[in-house]
């Protein structure tokens, strides 16, 4: 069974200026503007509706181990960026339960 691609970017324009009836430049301009306010908002939690919310999570320090020689090391404290899926996206990819 062949593997699909993923959507690029260009499909990606492509569809919403066909699909909204609107040039692919500001197709294109409009998906730019897009990240740029979710990569500004992301701290605040920025939200797409339908599709999901980016937020920043705090993870606390903790020890791990190397799994190779057994060590114990110390992993510090950091905050990641973190995408988590809405609920009607979940649903319409997968199926509702």
């Amino acid at each position: 069974m062949a593997k699909l691609k993923p959507m690029t970017k260009a499909k990606i324009v492509a569809t919403l200026a066909e699909k909204l009836d609107i040039p692919k430049k500001s197709a294109g301009e409009y998906l730019e503007t897009l990240a740029a306010l979710a990569y500004k908002e992301a701290k605040n939690g920025f939200t797409i509706p339908g599709i999901g919310k980016l937020v920043l999570r705090r993870r606390k320090a903790r020890i791990g181990r190397n799994p190779q020689t057994g060590e114990t090391i110390n992993i510090p404290a950091k905050t990641v960026l973190k995408f988590v899926v809405a609920k009607a996206a979940k649903d319409a990819v997968l199926g509702a339960k």
